[in-house]
């Protein structure tokens, strides 16, 4: 995307086209303009079309330039944090509310997939979250009991079925979750953006927003080519976010994160490494994640960014760890290479934010974007079609500020990664 095959690698290669969206040029109004091309965004402005309402969507570059189209495309059910440690930072009526959201979210997306038949590798057989030692076996542990305690289907697999569903014998147990899933993260974003545009949207990349300023109840967003009017604006451009609304971006700490997609495999092997096609990702701090695509490629990813000598050492470091775990590939050869950022909030929960009157969105996903921003999209939606007031809202409204020592965290993950990779799996 963009002419750099490191940004978006496999999910480029294989998604189907977006619609076209011309570049925002002129002077135009609308009922409600969208700032950013995600699955919040177009999850908004598709739930808006269907309402009937005037929309326009502005996107900085491409559809899915940002977290969408680069991430490992798991449909997780809530956040990285423990639920009650969810409740305990949001209090018991949001943090149940929020937490009931996003543990129906992977059946929204699923839903919404299914309506406007968007063809983005959907499989539906659950996620194993793996456990590494038997400190990884009692935080999952503790992570199901309370997910139970709430009815989630979730389920501890010990380590001989854990073997047989993985491949490997790395991991100690692993934590079922059938409400979870996986696709093809661009090619789901696109979906959405040919739905969005079916429904009535109009959208424009290439649009980046300057500035903007008010006009009495009017707020007007300035590009480059073009201006337009709104009488509200959903702010949806999360880690990626500059120009007006650069503190979003500002206030979370970015972790780099790279994937690498081999060729696909034989009949043989993928009758033995994930054959019920789970997603996976495991219990370490730099952690891994592990995936098929439809066309049977195994897709390994960790903590690091693909740039400099970052690029041969965590590359090395993944031929040796997949070597490792299933010994049976023989020589590993990849097709693809891509990498972006995960904004990271201090507490690991997203944010909701009223910069204006009528100017509103949600960021901080932590890694977590398909399903809370498929489901948040469409909460912005409805509250502004005034079904759901702002009382009712599953995240409290704060304010933004930026964490301490922001740049050099970012560089402490992005070098610690390198260390890391560099001398993990070589005894």
């Amino acid at each position: 995307m963009l002419d750099n095959p490191r940004s978006h690698g496999l999910w480029e290669k294989t998604a189907p086209a977006p619609p076209a969206t011309p570049r925002l040029e002129g002077s135009l109004s609308a009922s409600v303009v969208i700032v950013g091309g995600g699955y919040t965004g177009l999850s908004a402005a598709l739930h808006l079309a269907e309402a009937g309402t005037d929309i326009h969507l502005l996107e900085a570059a491409e559809i899915g330039f940002g977290g969408a189209g680069r991430n490992v495309g798991l449909i997780n059910a809530g956040m990285w944090v423990m639920p009650d440690d969810f409740t305990r930072e949001l209090g018991p009526a949001y943090g149940e509310r929020a937490l009931t959201l996003l543990g129906d979210g992977p059946a929204l997306v699923r839903e919404t997939i299914r309506k406007h038949y968007i063809d983005c590798e959907l499989v539906e057989n659950g996620t194993l979250h793996l456990a590494v030692g038997q400190d990884g076996l009692q935080e999952l542990e503790e992570r199901a009991r309370q997910w139970q305690r709430r009815g989630a289907p979730v389920t501890i697999l010990d380590a001989e079925e854990t073997q047989r569903r993985v491949g490997s014998s790395a991991y100690a147990a692993a934590l079922l979750d059938m409400r979870a899933g996986t696709l093809q993260p661009l090619a789901y974003a696109r979906g959405l953006a040919h739905a969005a545009v079916k429904a009535g949207a109009r959208l424009h990349t290439g649009s980046a927003v300057i500035s903007t300023e008010r006009n009495g109840n009017k707020h007007v967003l300035y590009t480059a080519h073009g201006k337009i009017s709104a009488d509200w604006v959903i702010v949806a451009t999360d880690a990626y976010s500059t120009g007006p609304w650069a503190i979003m971006r500002e206030e979370q700490v970015h972790l780099p994160y790279f994937n690498l997609a081999t060729k696909p495999l034989s009949d043989n092997l993928l009758r033995s490494i994930l054959p019920g096609r789970e997603g996976c990702w495991d219990t370490r701090d730099i952690l891994s994640s592990l995936r098929m695509d439809r066309a049977g490629r195994l897709i390994f990813g960790s903590v690091g960014a693909l740039r400099g000598t970052g690029t041969g050492i965590h590359k090395s470091w993944a031929k040796r760890s997949l070597a490792r775990l299933f010994p049976q590939l023989g020589d590993i050869e990849f097709e693809a290479e891509w990498y972006g950022q995960i904004g990271m909030t201090d507490n690991a929960l997203p944010r909701l934010h009223r910069f204006d009157r009528n100017v509103i969105g949600f960021c901080g996903y932590n890694g977590r974007g398909i399903a809370p921003g498929t489901t948040f999209g469409r909460i912005l939606a409805r509250h502004i079609l005034g079904q759901i007031s702002e009382a009712d809202m599953p995240l409290p409204l704060s304010d933004p500020k930026q964490p301490s020592l922001r740049g050099i965290k970012e560089a402490y993950y992005e070098a610690g990664a390198q260390i890391a990779h560099f001398a993990g799996e070589r005894f």
